[in-house]
């Protein structure tokens, strides 16, 4: 195994350089392609959230893949490769792994414990299945870790101490006053139907707002999900005659501009009486930030969220905050679930080493049967079916414990080498190791086992 992963996060960068390297969906697709085509690498995904954007790829050079991811990176982001260089972080191999669980707890999340990355871990995945840039390492990799932050989930608190992005913005909005405390009574506009959207719909129309109205580029999407909610949808060209309207206004789309201007709002604003909120979930933004200065205006963004959540992070990191127990102990699943993982791969690392040595085997049994059977022509079938069974089964018992505990051997730490050992003491070929990895072909072993 040899993963790699190359990426920025709002742990590593100021928000201003994340939403310069904000991906659209486009861009996500042509990076994977692009990084699949690159010399170093055999398989790739990319995670890209609103406040972190990485590259995950099996590659058979540390050096020559960081270089290379590093400059696929920046190419696709837009951001020059010397900017954006001291805000990436390079994990590899076990690290790697441990990086990519600890995400999937949301123990790296701007929100510890948030359960909405789970969400957007598998639309990674699935995006590397589509476009066949996930292959077996990969696939893997991510469905083990949305069953490691499943497990957390399911086996500690952190649901306690984690809120989603949504939420925990929405409490923003409103000074840390809970949503169901401040939102009911009001009116609400969400622009955008995705998946962080249709969770602020949700979560709004659960507090009880007044009226709610869904705005998309996609007017069906919109109906759909107004639908489900008792709301109203309208097309993305009718926001400016909500916009007077709307108490509170979420914004998540996937729109490389600005969604919403300064001008925009400021003439929203002068036909109100009451106070305007504003919640931007989107990167890059969607609202502009000269919002900000506007009168009787409250915008929050991801880099408000990202000043609110930091000093969180800070009670949480000194285990002082009521949650530090159950992040201990997701860290502990974390740590435990990545060395399982890592012998399941060393152990699989193997199995075509044992398949091709199973294979020649049963070649050289093949062969000499045959000869004997030239020599001893009066057999009649009975006595061949029973010497093929017993020479069958000789060569089946002298193999099943090397194999078995080389398998074993082989998932401990240190154990890659022992392939390269069994290929050597046993003179297989190369090729054929090789041909057996390519079809991906099941284990006999376990069968015997």
């Amino acid at each position: 195994m040899s993963l790699l992963v190359v990426g920025l996060s709002h742990r590593s960068a100021p928000v201003s350089v994340l939403e310069r390297s904000a991906l659209s969906s486009d861009a996500q697709t042509k990076l994977l392609q692009d990084t699949l085509a690159a010399e170093p690498t055999a398989e790739a995904a990319v995670l890209a959230t609103c406040n972190r954007v990485e590259l995950y790829a099996d590659v058979d050079k540390f050096h020559a893949g960081v270089a290379e991811l590093s400059t696929l990176l920046s190419q696709h982001s837009g951001v020059g490769l010397e900017e954006l260089t001291p805000y990436l972080y390079v994990h590899y191999e076990d690290r790697a792994v441990h990086h990519l669980f600890s995400v999937a707890c949301g123990l790296d999340s701007m929100v510890v414990g948030e359960g909405q990355i789970l969400g957007q871990i598998k639309d990674a995945l699935a995006l590397g299945q589509e476009l066949h840039t996930a292959g077996r390492l990969l696939n893997d990799l991510f469905q083990q870790a949305l069953r490691v932050g499943k497990r957390a989930h399911s086996e500690t608190g952190i649901d306690r101490a984690g809120q989603s992005l949504v939420t925990f913005g929405l409490e923003q909005l409103a000074g840390d006053r809970p949503v169901a405390e401040w939102a009911p009574g009001r009116r609400a506009l969400v622009i955008g139907a995705g998946s962080m959207s249709s969770l602020a719909a949700t979560t709004l129309a659960r507090a009880g707002v007044s009226e709610l109205v869904i705005a998309n580029r996609t007017l069906e999407r919109a109906e759909r999900l107004a639908g489900t909610l008792g709301g109203r949808a309208v097309p993305i060209g009718a926001v400016g005659n909500e916009l007077p309207h709307a108490d509170l206004v979420v914004s998540c789309t996937g729109a490389t501009g600005l969604v919403l201007t300064g001008e925009q709002v400021g003439a929203a604003v002068r036909e109100r009486a009451a106070e305007t909120f504003l919640l931007d979930l989107a990167m890059p933004r969607d609202i502009d930030a000269a919002v900000h200065r506007l009168e009787g205006v409250r915008l929050v963004d991801i880099e408000t969220l990202a000043e609110a959540a930091s000093g969180r992070t800070g009670e949480e990191s000194t285990a002082a905050g009521p949650m530090a127990a159950d992040v201990d102990r997701v860290r502990t699943i974390v740590s435990a679930e990545v060395s399982a993982f890592g012998a399941a791969q060393r152990a699989v690392h193997i199995t075509p080493t044992v398949v091709a040595l199973r294979t020649m085997a049963a070649d050289v049994v093949s062969g000499e049967i045959a000869r004997l059977y030239g020599r001893l022509p009066d057999l009649d079938d009975r006595q061949r079916s029973e010497i093929a069974q017993t020479v069958r089964r000789v060569v089946d018992k002298l193999l099943h414990a090397p194999t078995v505990r080389v398998k074993q051997l082989a998932g401990e730490p240190g154990g890659a080498g022992y392939a390269d050992a069994l290929r050597e003491l046993f003179d297989l070929d190369p090729q054929a190791v090789a041909a057996v990895s390519r079809a991906d072909t099941g284990d006999p072993e376990r069968e015997r086992a």
